[in-house]
Formats: C-alpha cells, sequence, structure tokens
C-alpha cells in the first residue's frame, strides 16, 4: 500500500562489498519485511508488485543466511521464548488474491510461512483505493480459508482500507473490532495481528486495536509509538537485489527503535510510514 510518493523512504544505499562475501547476521531486533502483490510485473507507481522470480531469489537469500521467513505472531512467540534469533518476520499486506497463487507456493518451497492481512470488508473486490495503480483482485472468502490450510497467519487490515487517523470513533471501531470479528467469522480462527493502512498510525489508532483485542499490529516507521501495537516493518520491492536486502538489514537496527522491553504508553501525536 505505498504512500503519497512525496513522503516515500529513498531506497537504503548499498554496500560495496559483493553479497557472497559477507557475513551472516545476528538479530538484534525483529526484522519483519512488507511485501504486497507478487506477480509478474507491469507498470506499478507504489511500487508493490514483486516478481515470482524476485521473491524466490529473495526468500532463497534469507535461508542461504540462516534465516527464515515467518510469521508475525510466530515470530514474536518466538522471541518471547529466546528462541527467535534465526527468525524474520514476512507480512503481505491488502490480501490480494495472487498471493496464493503466486507466494504461497514459493513460500512452502523455502520452508517459510507468512502472515497476510486481508479486508473483510472487501473480499473478493479489488484495490480500489489506489487511484493511479492497476487493478489487483483481491482474495475471496474461500482464497483466505486456502492461506489458512497452507499454514498462513491472517491478519485484518482494517474493513476498507482507510486511514485510521482520519477516521471518526464509529468508523475506527468498525475497521479495528469489526473487521475482526467478520475475519474470525471467516476463518473460524482467533484474529491476533492488525495492519494499520497506509502504514498511517497515532496513539488514538493503536488504543483501538488494543481495545479490539489484538495481540499486535504492525506499521511502517513509527517512530516513537514503536511497540507490540505498532512494530516497524521494511518496505521490499522489485529492486531489492541481494545486495541491497543486505544493506537494509545491516542498516534496520540504526533506523527503527528497539521494541521497549515491557508496556509502556505510545506517545501521543500522529506518525506516516513509507508504504501502503
Amino acid at each position: 500500500m505505498p504512500a503519497d510518493p512525496a513522503r516515500t523512504t529513498a531506497p537504503a544505499p548499498a554496500p560495496t562489498v559483493p553479497p557472497a562475501s559477507l557475513p551472516r547476521l545476528r538479530p538484534v531486533r525483529p526484522w519483519v519485511l512488507m511485501y504486497h502483490s507478487v506477480a509478474e510485473h507491469t507498470e506499478d507507481p507504489y511500487d508493490v508488485t514483486v516478481s515470482p522470480g524476485r521473491l524466490d531469489r529473495q526468500l532463497r537469500w534469507l535461508r542461504r543466511r540462516g534465516l527464515r521467513g515467518v510469521g508475525v505472531g510466530e515470530l514474536l512467540r518466538e522471541r518471547a521464548a529466546g528462541r527467535g534469533a534465526g527468525l524474520v518476520g514476512l507480512t503481505f499486506d491488502d490480501g490480494y488474491a495472487d498471493f496464493i497463487g503466486e507466494a504461497v507456493p514459493l513460500l512452502r518451497r523455502h520452508g517459510c510461512t507468512a502472515t497476510v492481512f486481508v479486508l473483510p470488508g472487501r473480499l473478493g473486490g479489488d484495490n480500489e483505493w489506489d487511484p493511479l495503480g492497476p487493478r489487483k483482485p483481491l482474495l475471496t472468502e474461500a482464497g483466505i480459508r486456502a492461506a489458512v490450510g497452507a499454514g498462513m497467519e491472517v491478519g485484518s487490515h482494517g474493513l476498507l482500507h482507510l486511514d485510521l487517523t482520519a477516521a471518526d470513533d464509529e468508523t475506527l471501531r468498525r475497521e479495528t473490532g469489526g473487521s475482526r470479528e467478520l475475519l474470525e467469522e471467516v476463518t473460524g480462527r482467533r484474529a491476533d495481528g492488525f495492519c494499520y493502512p497506509y502504514g498511517t498510525v497515532d496513539h488514538r489508532a493503536v488504543r483501538a486495536v488494543r481495545a479490539a483485542g489484538y495481540t499486535y499490529a504492525c506499521a511502517i516507521d513509527p517512530g516513537p509509538l514503536t511497540g507490540l501495537h505498532a512494530l516497524p516493518r521494511v518496505h521490499i520491492g522489485e529492486e531489492d537485489t541481494s545486495t541491497r536486502l543486505y544493506a537494509k538489514r545491516l542498516l534496520h537496527p540504526l533506523r527503527r527503535r528497539a521494541l521497549p522491553s515491557g508496556p509502556t504508553a505510545p506517545a501521543a501525536g500522529s506518525l506516516t510510514g513509507a508504504g501502503r
């Protein structure tokens, strides 16, 4: 879900050392990667589409460095138990239909899982919130159940892909608690994760997500709001070769705050992430 192009973060600079000679990196805080659509590349002004071939190479890169992609819920549980050193969170925003046909087979090939954040209010619809991009179909109820059956975590991206920082109280309740209820009816399982549309988050949105009963929520660059209900993530696109992935991995602890060691209240104010 790309943000306004004017707010998009510039790509991280690539190191000059060839990827093959780079050492393995030990995780120092959760590293969560943000994907969207997986399809053969077409015109994409928002940079939300990764080709199957590129995703295959990116997953292979992780595995060769002793890392394994998992859903965010699993990542957090394993880290809490002291076993998450080799795990990377993988997320797919918006619930595009190509998640089942393109992403899931590649994830399973590499022994990975992921969290897909879907829109229960747009089942079987398309990404009409992106006026400049190509229309992409979204998962149906059957597609969401197929994702669960394939071992993937399914979380909520709200009902309709709205900016929660601009929503009135009733809309905010529907987008958080209402979407969770609908999603659990579809999957028959507890929905623990939420993802803020457009990456926009403020203190009020975080409180609504907590009140709706979510265990965690994903943002993009939440700054002082960083915590279990505003997890930072790194946008991954078609241009992210192995060298760029290494650079993003290296810069991650410098560009994102560590999670608080205990429960803390998010600071007031609104922060907008780079991505959609």
